[in-house]
């Protein structure tokens, strides 16, 4: 049983070239604002968007980070503008949606930015605890809310597409970040409901383990165990990832609302996944 084998993501290179499924002018004419977008996942996701017709808005801290990330794309022809932002400030939110909304609208919300770190539960500290809660939980919701009141206020129909993690079993290790984003599934699941007369849609999309960046974060003695975590033992990629979003995006999902779609190989079937390694009286079993 080998081992899975991490690249910790994709390079532009493979980003221009990868294969999808999709027509290229699937989303043409679509705006899209992903958060997180100058990196990961979230970048993956901007790639794909703007190959198939998207205008993309990528969000984020970084600045330098975001003006490659848009001038990359650039280079390759695509449709890409930036904006910083930080998710946990709710009037830095509203400053940037009103932005977005009066240079041309927004059709497509992509909630990826968040993060975590590996850490046993006993061990967390209060601000370990509230920075994931804030970042991941808040951040997202105050995304959510201030994209459709707007979509609200201008009548016209908006969808959102929240980042979240496989939180029904395993992932061990990484409590607060499984906290944070039940948290937004039920959030997802809840607002769908009250949102839908808006023709407003929230869907959620789970990732197992991932071959990105973030696996370096956790230690080798977990990734050498990650192999474990899923029975097709392997780790999905930030582009299947991306091409989730894509169908989340498109008019094939114009009937979905409030659903997770997991990608995850399936280890909610079957799994076993510590991020932080497992502790001894668990090794053997």
């Amino acid at each position: 049983m080998s081992e899975i084998q991490f690249t910790y993501g994709m390079s532009d290179a493979e980003l221009a070239e990868a294969k999808t499924i999709y027509a290229q002018d699937l989303l043409k004419g679509q705006r899209a604002l992903i958060t997180g977008g100058g990196s990961g996942i979230g970048y993956a996701t901007a790639w794909l968007f703007a190959r198939l017709g998207a205008t993309v808005i990528l969000t984020g801290r970084n600045e330098d980070k975001l003006q490659t990330a848009a001038a990359t794309l650039h280079e390759h022809g695509l449709r890409a503008e930036y904006q910083t932002l930080d998710i946990r400030e709710p009037e830095t939110i509203a400053t940037v949606m009103d932005q977005v909304f009066a240079g041309g609208g927004l059709d497509i919300l992509v909630n990826n930015a968040g993060g975590q770190f590996p850490k046993l539960s006993i061990d967390l500290s209060p601000n370990g605890w509230a920075s994931v809660i804030n970042n991941n939980l808040n951040g997202t919701w105050f995304m959510m809310q201030a994209a459709a009141q707007r979509w609200r206020d201008s009548g016209t129909p908006g969808n959102i597409i929240n980042m979240v993690v496989v939180t029904d079993d395993s992932m061990h290790g990484i409590v607060h970040t499984c906290a944070a984003r039940a948290g937004v599934i039920k959030a997802s699941q809840k607002a769908c409901v009250e949102w839908a007369p808006y023709d407003i849609r929230i869907n959620c999309v789970a990732p197992g383990v991932t071959d990105s960046s973030g696996m370096k974060a956790y230690s080798e003695e977990a990734r050498k165990k990650f192999h474990l975590a899923n029975p097709m033992q392997r780790a999905c990629s930030i582009w299947d990832i991306a091409q989730a979003c894509a169908y989340l995006g498109s008019e094939a999902s114009n009937f979905i609302t409030g659903e997770v779609l997991h990608l995850d190989g399936g280890s909610r079937h079957w799994g076993d996944l510590w991020t932080y390694p497992k502790p001894e009286y668990f090794s053997n079993q």
